[in-house]
Protein backbone atom coordinates (compact mmCIF):
# COMPACT_ATOMS: atom_id res chain seq x y z
CA UNK A 1 0.00 0.00 0.00
CA UNK A 2 2.46 2.59 1.11
CA UNK A 3 4.03 1.82 -2.52
CA UNK A 4 1.07 2.35 -4.20
CA UNK A 5 0.67 5.76 -2.22
CA UNK A 6 3.66 6.90 -2.45
CA UNK A 7 3.95 6.81 -6.70
CA UNK A 8 0.19 8.18 -6.44
CA UNK A 9 1.03 11.23 -4.36
CA UNK A 10 4.32 11.78 -7.05
CA UNK A 11 2.13 11.15 -10.39
CA UNK A 12 -0.93 13.35 -8.33
CA UNK A 13 1.31 16.25 -8.09
CA UNK A 14 2.42 16.12 -11.61
CA UNK A 15 -1.08 15.77 -12.93
CA UNK A 16 -1.98 18.53 -11.34
CA UNK A 17 0.38 20.45 -13.16
CA UNK A 18 -1.55 19.85 -16.25
CA UNK A 19 -5.26 19.70 -15.00
CA UNK A 20 -5.13 23.58 -13.41
CA UNK A 21 -2.63 25.28 -14.84
CA UNK A 22 -2.83 28.38 -12.26
CA UNK A 23 -1.91 30.20 -8.91
CA UNK A 24 -1.92 33.28 -7.08
CA UNK A 25 0.98 36.38 -6.87
CA UNK A 26 -0.49 39.44 -7.96
CA UNK A 27 1.62 41.69 -10.71
CA UNK A 28 1.13 45.53 -10.12
CA UNK A 29 0.46 47.94 -12.62
CA UNK A 30 -1.51 51.35 -14.34
CA UNK A 31 -5.12 50.02 -14.89
CA UNK A 32 -7.34 51.25 -17.24
CA UNK A 33 -11.42 50.50 -16.65
CA UNK A 34 -12.73 47.66 -18.44
CA UNK A 35 -14.64 48.61 -21.80
CA UNK A 36 -13.04 52.00 -21.86
CA UNK A 37 -10.51 52.03 -24.67
CA UNK A 38 -11.75 51.04 -28.77
CA UNK A 39 -10.24 48.31 -30.80
CA UNK A 40 -6.50 49.11 -30.04
CA UNK A 41 -7.19 51.84 -27.11
CA UNK A 42 -3.73 53.05 -27.45
CA UNK A 43 -2.36 50.03 -26.23
CA UNK A 44 -0.19 48.57 -29.62
CA UNK A 45 -3.12 46.67 -30.56
CA UNK A 46 -4.85 45.37 -27.33
CA UNK A 47 -8.11 45.54 -27.16
CA UNK A 48 -10.72 46.21 -23.89
CA UNK A 49 -10.82 43.59 -21.60
CA UNK A 50 -13.54 41.03 -22.45
CA UNK A 51 -16.77 41.34 -19.92
CA UNK A 52 -18.15 38.17 -21.20
CA UNK A 53 -16.58 35.04 -19.95
CA UNK A 54 -17.71 32.82 -22.59
CA UNK A 55 -16.76 35.32 -25.28
CA UNK A 56 -12.47 35.78 -23.32
CA UNK A 57 -12.48 31.86 -23.66
CA UNK A 58 -13.34 31.32 -27.77
CA UNK A 59 -11.53 34.54 -28.37
CA UNK A 60 -8.45 32.65 -26.52
CA UNK A 61 -9.48 29.37 -27.93
CA UNK A 62 -8.48 31.11 -31.22
CA UNK A 63 -5.44 31.98 -30.74
CA UNK A 64 -4.45 28.95 -28.62
CA UNK A 65 -5.39 27.06 -31.90
CA UNK A 66 -3.24 29.22 -33.72
CA UNK A 67 -0.44 28.99 -32.19
CA UNK A 68 -0.10 25.07 -30.90
CA UNK A 69 2.66 25.12 -28.06
CA UNK A 70 4.23 27.07 -25.60
CA UNK A 71 6.67 27.00 -22.25
CA UNK A 72 5.53 27.25 -18.76
CA UNK A 73 6.73 27.52 -15.57
CA UNK A 74 4.98 27.22 -12.21
CA UNK A 75 5.60 28.31 -8.68
CA UNK A 76 4.33 26.07 -5.96
CA UNK A 77 4.61 28.81 -2.90
CA UNK A 78 7.83 27.00 -1.70
CA UNK A 79 5.96 23.73 -2.47
CA UNK A 80 8.21 23.18 -5.97
CA UNK A 81 8.85 24.68 -9.04
CA UNK A 82 8.40 23.05 -12.52
CA UNK A 83 8.90 23.71 -15.82
CA UNK A 84 7.91 22.25 -19.24
CA UNK A 85 6.88 22.36 -22.59
CA UNK A 86 3.97 21.57 -24.04
CA UNK A 87 1.80 21.04 -27.41
CA UNK A 88 -1.90 20.76 -27.57
CA UNK A 89 -3.25 19.23 -31.02
CA UNK A 90 -5.96 16.94 -29.83
CA UNK A 91 -4.51 13.09 -30.37
CA UNK A 92 -1.25 14.65 -31.15
CA UNK A 93 -0.70 16.24 -27.66
CA UNK A 94 2.20 15.97 -25.58
CA UNK A 95 4.29 17.36 -22.76
CA UNK A 96 7.03 17.22 -21.20
CA UNK A 97 7.43 18.61 -17.31
CA UNK A 98 10.25 18.70 -14.96
CA UNK A 99 9.04 19.36 -11.03
CA UNK A 100 11.71 19.81 -7.89
CA UNK A 101 9.66 19.19 -4.60
CA UNK A 102 11.29 18.77 -0.95
CA UNK A 103 10.69 15.13 -1.77
CA UNK A 104 13.07 15.48 -4.82
CA UNK A 105 12.93 15.53 -8.31
CA UNK A 106 9.99 14.03 -10.81
CA UNK A 107 9.98 14.11 -14.94
CA UNK A 108 7.65 13.44 -16.32
CA UNK A 109 6.75 13.04 -20.69
CA UNK A 110 3.66 11.91 -22.45
CA UNK A 111 3.63 10.88 -25.99
CA UNK A 112 2.14 8.44 -28.20
CA UNK A 113 -0.58 8.67 -25.72
CA UNK A 114 1.48 6.80 -23.22
CA UNK A 115 2.73 8.60 -19.82
CA UNK A 116 6.16 8.43 -18.27
CA UNK A 117 7.36 9.34 -14.50
CA UNK A 118 11.13 9.85 -13.49
CA UNK A 119 10.37 9.68 -9.89
CA UNK A 120 13.02 10.33 -7.43
CA UNK A 121 15.49 7.06 -6.79
CA UNK A 122 14.54 6.29 -3.26
CA UNK A 123 10.77 5.94 -4.74
CA UNK A 124 11.60 3.89 -7.79
CA UNK A 125 13.47 1.23 -5.18
CA UNK A 126 10.20 1.03 -3.27
CA UNK A 127 8.74 -0.80 -6.84
CA UNK A 128 11.73 -2.97 -6.54
CA UNK A 129 12.67 -1.88 -10.15
CA UNK A 130 16.67 -0.62 -11.37
CA UNK A 131 15.39 1.75 -13.59
CA UNK A 132 14.69 4.98 -13.74
CA UNK A 133 11.40 5.38 -15.87
CA UNK A 134 7.71 4.09 -14.70
CA UNK A 135 5.47 3.69 -18.07
CA UNK A 136 1.75 3.85 -17.67
CA UNK A 137 0.07 2.64 -21.25
CA UNK A 138 -3.09 3.48 -22.02
CA UNK A 139 -4.29 -0.43 -22.59
CA UNK A 140 -2.82 -1.03 -18.67
CA UNK A 141 -5.52 -2.83 -16.74
CA UNK A 142 -5.11 -2.19 -13.33
CA UNK A 143 -6.98 0.79 -11.44
CA UNK A 144 -4.59 3.05 -10.35
CA UNK A 145 -2.68 2.74 -14.35
CA UNK A 146 -6.34 3.32 -15.83
CA UNK A 147 -7.15 6.37 -13.74
CA UNK A 148 -2.91 8.33 -14.59
CA UNK A 149 -3.97 6.78 -18.25
CA UNK A 150 -7.31 8.46 -18.81
CA UNK A 151 -6.45 11.52 -16.90
CA UNK A 152 -3.66 12.35 -18.82
CA UNK A 153 -5.15 11.51 -22.02
CA UNK A 154 -8.16 13.98 -21.49
CA UNK A 155 -6.13 16.39 -19.43
CA UNK A 156 -3.21 16.59 -22.29
CA UNK A 157 -5.74 17.03 -24.92
CA UNK A 158 -6.81 20.13 -22.97
CA UNK A 159 -3.97 20.90 -21.69
CA UNK A 160 -3.83 24.03 -23.14
CA UNK A 161 -3.98 27.24 -20.66
CA UNK A 162 -7.55 28.55 -22.47
CA UNK A 163 -9.15 25.83 -21.10
CA UNK A 164 -9.45 27.54 -17.36
CA UNK A 165 -10.94 30.12 -19.29
CA UNK A 166 -13.26 27.66 -20.85
CA UNK A 167 -13.81 26.06 -17.32
CA UNK A 168 -14.62 29.92 -15.86
CA UNK A 169 -17.54 30.22 -18.58
CA UNK A 170 -19.18 27.08 -17.63
CA UNK A 171 -18.20 27.00 -14.10
CA UNK A 172 -17.70 30.47 -13.19
CA UNK A 173 -17.23 33.86 -13.86
CA UNK A 174 -15.33 36.81 -14.50
CA UNK A 175 -15.56 39.72 -11.31
CA UNK A 176 -13.31 42.53 -12.36
CA UNK A 177 -11.37 43.49 -15.56
CA UNK A 178 -8.98 45.97 -15.97
CA UNK A 179 -5.71 46.52 -18.37
CA UNK A 180 -2.20 47.05 -16.70
CA UNK A 181 1.50 46.61 -17.76
CA UNK A 182 2.87 43.05 -16.95
CA UNK A 183 6.90 42.31 -17.97
CA UNK A 184 6.78 45.52 -20.02
CA UNK A 185 3.85 44.58 -22.39
CA UNK A 186 0.32 45.79 -22.03
CA UNK A 187 -1.92 43.40 -21.27
CA UNK A 188 -5.89 42.44 -19.96
CA UNK A 189 -6.23 41.58 -16.37
CA UNK A 190 -9.29 39.55 -15.08
CA UNK A 191 -10.30 38.10 -12.30
CA UNK A 192 -12.65 35.61 -11.93
CA UNK A 193 -13.74 33.01 -9.74
CA UNK A 194 -14.55 28.79 -10.34
CA UNK A 195 -17.09 26.87 -8.74
CA UNK A 196 -15.42 23.82 -7.48
CA UNK A 197 -18.47 21.54 -7.95
CA UNK A 198 -18.67 21.88 -11.47
CA UNK A 199 -15.97 22.31 -12.24
CA UNK A 200 -15.01 18.93 -10.69
CA UNK A 201 -17.97 17.50 -12.82
CA UNK A 202 -17.11 18.41 -16.34
CA UNK A 203 -13.80 17.31 -15.75
CA UNK A 204 -14.55 13.97 -14.40
CA UNK A 205 -16.12 12.28 -17.15
CA UNK A 206 -14.59 9.53 -18.86
CA UNK A 207 -12.81 9.07 -15.65
CA UNK A 208 -13.61 5.94 -13.88
CA UNK A 209 -16.80 5.12 -11.52
CA UNK A 210 -15.18 4.83 -8.55
CA UNK A 211 -13.21 8.16 -9.18
CA UNK A 212 -16.21 10.28 -9.69
CA UNK A 213 -17.78 8.67 -6.73
CA UNK A 214 -14.82 9.73 -4.68
CA UNK A 215 -14.71 13.44 -6.08
CA UNK A 216 -18.36 14.05 -5.39
CA UNK A 217 -18.71 12.70 -1.76
CA UNK A 218 -15.40 14.89 -1.28
CA UNK A 219 -17.47 18.14 -2.56
CA UNK A 220 -20.69 17.05 -1.38
CA UNK A 221 -22.49 19.73 0.99
CA UNK A 222 -19.31 21.93 0.11
CA UNK A 223 -19.98 25.40 -1.80
CA UNK A 224 -15.88 25.98 -2.63
CA UNK A 225 -15.18 28.96 -4.92
CA UNK A 226 -11.64 29.68 -6.17
CA UNK A 227 -10.40 32.90 -6.64
CA UNK A 228 -7.74 33.24 -9.62
CA UNK A 229 -6.42 35.90 -12.06
CA UNK A 230 -5.26 35.87 -15.83
CA UNK A 231 -3.60 38.00 -17.60
CA UNK A 232 -4.29 38.48 -21.33
CA UNK A 233 -1.88 39.56 -24.11
CA UNK A 234 -2.57 41.42 -27.09
CA UNK A 235 -3.15 38.03 -29.16
CA UNK A 236 -5.76 36.78 -26.86
CA UNK A 237 -2.83 34.22 -24.67
CA UNK A 238 -2.63 33.46 -21.32
CA UNK A 239 0.89 34.84 -20.37
CA UNK A 240 0.07 34.69 -16.92
CA UNK A 241 -2.28 32.75 -14.08
CA UNK A 242 -2.86 32.27 -10.92
CA UNK A 243 -4.90 30.56 -8.34
CA UNK A 244 -5.71 30.20 -5.05
CA UNK A 245 -6.81 26.86 -3.88
CA UNK A 246 -6.12 27.07 0.20
CA UNK A 247 -9.82 26.82 0.71
CA UNK A 248 -10.42 24.18 -1.28
CA UNK A 249 -7.60 22.28 0.35
CA UNK A 250 -8.97 23.11 3.79
CA UNK A 251 -12.35 22.15 3.15
CA UNK A 252 -11.68 18.69 1.66
CA UNK A 253 -8.12 17.82 2.98
CA UNK A 254 -8.94 17.08 6.38
CA UNK A 255 -6.61 17.38 9.03
CA UNK A 256 -3.79 18.07 6.64
CA UNK A 257 -5.74 20.82 4.81
CA UNK A 258 -6.13 23.12 7.80
CA UNK A 259 -2.21 23.56 7.58
CA UNK A 260 -2.68 24.33 3.84
CA UNK A 261 -1.89 28.11 4.11
CA UNK A 262 0.08 29.06 0.94
CA UNK A 263 0.66 25.42 -0.34
CA UNK A 264 -2.81 26.21 -2.10
CA UNK A 265 -1.32 29.57 -4.17
CA UNK A 266 0.28 28.24 -7.30
CA UNK A 267 1.52 30.99 -10.23
CA UNK A 268 1.95 29.63 -13.70
CA UNK A 269 3.90 31.52 -16.79
CA UNK A 270 3.50 30.81 -20.15
CA UNK A 271 6.05 31.85 -22.92
CA UNK A 272 7.26 30.99 -26.18
CA UNK A 273 3.59 30.18 -27.61
CA UNK A 274 3.82 28.52 -31.60
CA UNK A 275 7.65 27.94 -31.00
CA UNK A 276 8.24 23.77 -31.95
CA UNK A 277 7.97 21.43 -29.10
CA UNK A 278 9.06 17.98 -29.76
CA UNK A 279 8.73 14.94 -27.00
CA UNK A 280 10.13 11.55 -27.12
CA UNK A 281 9.87 8.44 -25.09
CA UNK A 282 12.91 7.31 -22.61
CA UNK A 283 14.95 4.67 -24.14
CA UNK A 284 13.46 1.35 -23.59
CA UNK A 285 15.72 0.00 -21.54
CA UNK A 286 15.39 2.64 -18.94
CA UNK A 287 11.52 1.91 -18.32
CA UNK A 288 9.68 -0.34 -16.36
CA UNK A 289 6.03 -0.83 -17.31
CA UNK A 290 4.22 0.21 -14.13
CA UNK A 291 1.18 -1.70 -14.69
CA UNK A 292 2.99 -4.95 -14.82
CA UNK A 293 4.31 -3.92 -11.34
CA UNK A 294 1.09 -3.56 -9.97
CA UNK A 295 -0.17 -7.16 -11.23
CA UNK A 296 3.06 -8.29 -8.91
CA UNK A 297 1.69 -6.98 -6.16
CA UNK A 298 -2.00 -8.41 -6.48
CA UNK A 299 -3.37 -4.49 -7.53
Amino acid sequence: MRKTTTFAVAAGAALALVLTGCGSSTETGTAAPAGQQGKDGGSGGLASPFSDALKLADASKQGAEKAKSAKMSMDMAGQGKAEGSMRFDGENSAMTMTMDSPQGATEMRYVDKTLYMKVPAAQAKQFGSDKPWLKISPDATDPLSQTFSKTMAQSTQQSDPTQILDQVSKAGQITGADQVELNGEKVNHYKVELDVSKSMEANAKGMPAEVQSQMKKMLEGKNIKIPAEIWIDKDQLPVQITMDQSEMMKQIGGAAGQNAGAAGKITVKYTDWGKPVDVTAPPADQVADFGEMMKKMGR
